[in-house]
């Protein structure tokens, strides 16, 4: 779950993980497999053993493979995501993530997917938020599982294999998952604290207490302004809006703005609901720079809390960086409460 959040003096302009204000730093034979027409399958692989369990024999000897899934597999890709999100399991990769990078077009989406799978099942999905940053999400019955761990962790450690490039590179995973212990005996470093903040909707959210719409095609230019104006050097178009909402997360997905009393459009935010009882996501957020310290990123946080209630989300999550205090208290204020640190791993140059 990206934002550098650009904020100025005040605790506004905010963003969640994958915003236009990212740190720079962070800134691939056809094949069906349990729904989705792999492309490009690298052919690494995995044999695993056979096992006897009391008096029971387990074939493990299913190969774990790591493919692309084309653009025609993208809409199972969202939906194992979908299906990973549950209320009090790890913050991790959320179709939502997939939705926004949608932005670029589906193409480049899909060329930026990895998905590794164990006998036709896919059990864990990365995506290549810029060249250098991989972010991935696990299957359940996945998270502690060592010798598939140890695939994805060869995967992404070898450039060959066509995930991460050689020099300095970045993961994210979830907490507890397996992988991150893997990666450090394997020399990789502890980076910059994230602190995701989740908000229960189980409760009525209270009014925003400002004008709020929802936008459609009509209005995205002015929605796509205030995030240009809520960070600097961003270049968010409206065509990026347009591809964002032609991409299949977006069904459950809504943008919104925040309106002062002159009509004025002040703070923009997007919210990605992952199916019925799932927690939702907030990605990204930013408030006017020209129109900071009234109390908007508060508001329009409310208001996508809302958002998803409506929608039938059980929670909403967001993650900022840790160093960000004005954001972390922001969210905060809004009613989200702050889960445990985490870190991408960093290998070095």
């Amino acid at each position: 779950m990206d934002a550098r959040v650009v904020l100025g003096r005040a605790a506004e302009g905010l963003a969640s993980r994958g915003s236009p204000g990212r740190p720079p730093k962070r800134l691939r034979t056809s094949r069906r497999l349990h729904g989705f027409r792999m492309h490009n399958v690298t052919g690494w692989r995995r044999e695993i053993r056979v096992r006897r369990v009391g008096g029971m024999v387990c074939d493990r000897r299913m190969a774990i493979e790591m493919g692309r899934p084309g653009v025609d597999g993208l809409g199972d890709v969202v939906r194992v995501l979908g299906e990973w999100q549950y209320d009090g399991g790890p913050v991790q990769l959320h179709p939502g993530d997939v939705g926004w990078f949608w932005r670029f077009g589906a193409q480049r989406t899909a060329e930026a997917t990895r998905t590794w799978s164990r006998a036709g099942e896919v059990l864990a999905v990365g995506l290549l938020d810029g060249a250098e940053l991989l972010r991935l999400a696990f299957a359940p019955e996945a998270l502690r599982d060592e010798e598939f761990a140890r695939q994805v962790v060869e995967d992404v450690s070898a450039p060959e294999r066509g995930v991460l490039p050689k020099g300095q590179v970045y993961v994210e995973s979830p907490i507890g998952a397996i992988v991150q212990d893997l990666l450090v005996k394997d020399g990789w470093e502890s980076d910059e604290p994230w602190t995701p903040l989740r908000r229960d909707l189980g409760a009525p959210v209270p009014d925003p207490g400002v004008r709020v719409e929802v936008i459609g095609p009509e209005q995205a230019h002015e929605w796509t302004a205030v995030l240009r104006a809520s960070f600097d050097g961003s270049t968010f178009t409206d065509e990026r809006w347009h591809a964002m909402a032609a991409g299949m997360p977006y069904v459950g997905a809504r943008c919104l703005v925040a309106r002062n009393e002159q009509g004025e459009a002040v703070a923009a935010v997007t919210v990605w609901s992952a199916g019925e009882g799932k927690p939702g996501l907030i990605e990204p957020m930013g408030v006017h720079r020209a129109h900071r310290r009234h109390g908007y990123g508060k508001a329009i946080t409310v208001a996508a809390a809302r958002a998803l209630q409506e929608l039938g989300s059980s929670s909403v999550d967001v993650c900022t960086p840790s160093s960000n205090v004005g954001a972390v208290a922001t969210y905060q204020s809004a009613g989200l409460e702050r889960l445990p640190e985490r870190r991408d791993l960093c290998r070095k140059a």
